[in-house]
């Protein structure tokens, strides 16, 4: 299978992975012959990129971080406790508004169980295959990501649950900002910007008094715009002021707002995305942090198109998890010209070959 931008799809392509609706139910099955409805739909859904079926690629896998289910039962349950979150009235709690911290502990055993089964698990794209409401779905790569980097870190089970849960839960305050300002096509107004700020005090304010819910995890809401720098909010804090939970999760949610398709702005590639993260490491990132998340990114993912300096271009097939900036490639193409039998390169032991382009778009090397 390979990645493609849904603009370059065209009708006849059939899928090969499944598409879920914002409920987790299949919108689009494996293996569906695509029309120029369905890839419209697509396109108005934001969805960026979708895998495709070739008959040269049958063999290469796509490995999920996170299974089916658990993918499913976590959206269901950040979606449930926003809304109940949303729909309970500023400064009041009680028995009828349902607490939310035993669920969001199971789920972090789902997500903690699925990446710890996986010793060379990498950060992978996630958002390809949904057409869920931004907030929700952005929630749960935050999670994954963020725990999965714990992981890497050596955090014990209790910390990654507490890590997991405020990644999950750091853009809670989100919830109470107006739609209009929320989903808002163009750039914010002053006012607005300064309104869309307030979410972080607001996650702080709305978990702080949680039943059972670790204050950390509205430490992790509060904190997760601040910058090594001081240059982040609500408070301008600094270094070692910011908790590093709080660190990771600002890291991860730059990265997957990059890396995702908004109304604005198209979705950045991970190589892309990791360069900006490099630009602000030392300043708004703990520099051993961005390298470490470089080390766990699939910067360029399996199924990717990509031009090497050789005149040659193909598909990455594998990542070498010591060495993710230097895939495994099947070439398909040599100068313009496809080739009779694919044959695969390893840039881990080819060194004087760089990738040069991505989806035929021209790259400096990473």
């Amino acid at each position: 299978m390979r990645l493609m931008p849904i603009s370059t799809a065209r009708p006849g392509m059939r899928l090969a992975k499944k598409i879920f609706s914002e409920e987790g139910l299949v919108l689009l099955a494996e293996n569906v012959e695509l029309d120029a409805r369905m890839i419209r739909r697509l396109t108005d859904c934001g969805i960026s990129y979708i895998y495709i079926k070739d008959p040269r690629l049958e063999d290469t896998v796509i490995p999920d971080i996170v299974s089916e289910d658990t993918m499913r039962n976590a959206l269901k349950e950040i979606r449930q406790s926003f809304r109940q979150m949303m729909d309970r009235p500023n400064g009041r709690r009680g028995v009828t508004y349902p607490y939310i911290s035993k669920s969001y502990y199971n789920m972090m055993n789902m997500v903690i169980d699925d990446l710890t089964a996986h010793e060379d698990a990498m950060i992978m794209l996630m958002n390809l295959n949904s057409v869920d409401h931004y907030l929700y779905q952005h929630s749960l790569n935050v999670c994954v990501y963020t725990t999965l980097l714990g992981i890497a870190e050596g955090y014990s089970r209790d910390e990654l649950r507490v890590l997991g849960m405020g990644a999950a839960l750091h853009d809670i305050g989100k919830s109470k900002i107006p739609a209009d300002v929320l989903k808002k096509p163009g750039k914010l107004s002053n006012d607005e910007y300064e309104l869309m700020k307030l979410h972080a005090e607001i996650g702080y304010r709305m978990l702080k008094d949680e039943p059972n819910m670790p204050l950390l995890v509205a430490h992790c809401a509060f904190q997760h715009h601040e910058r090594l720098d001081g240059s982040g909010y609500p408070r301008g804090i600094s270094g070692n002021e910011i908790h590093d939970y709080a660190k990771w999760i600002g890291l991860v949610d730059s990265y997957d707002a990059m890396t995702t398709k908004r109304i604005y702005r198209a979705a950045m590639l991970p190589h892309q995305a990791i360069e900006l993260m490099y630009a602000g490491s030392g300043t708004l990132y703990e520099q051993r942090m961005v390298q470490q998340f470089r080390d766990k990114v699939a910067i360029y993912p399996i199924g990717l198109t990509v031009q090497m300096n050789s005149g040659e271009s193909g598909v990455v097939v594998d990542i070498n998890s010591a060495c993710p900036h230097r895939p495994i490639i099947r070439v398909l193409e040599e100068g313009g010209s496809v080739v009779p039998s694919p044959y695969e390169v390893d840039l881990s032991k080819q060194l004087s070959t760089m990738i040069v382009g991505v989806n035929n778009e021209i790259i400096e090397a990473v």
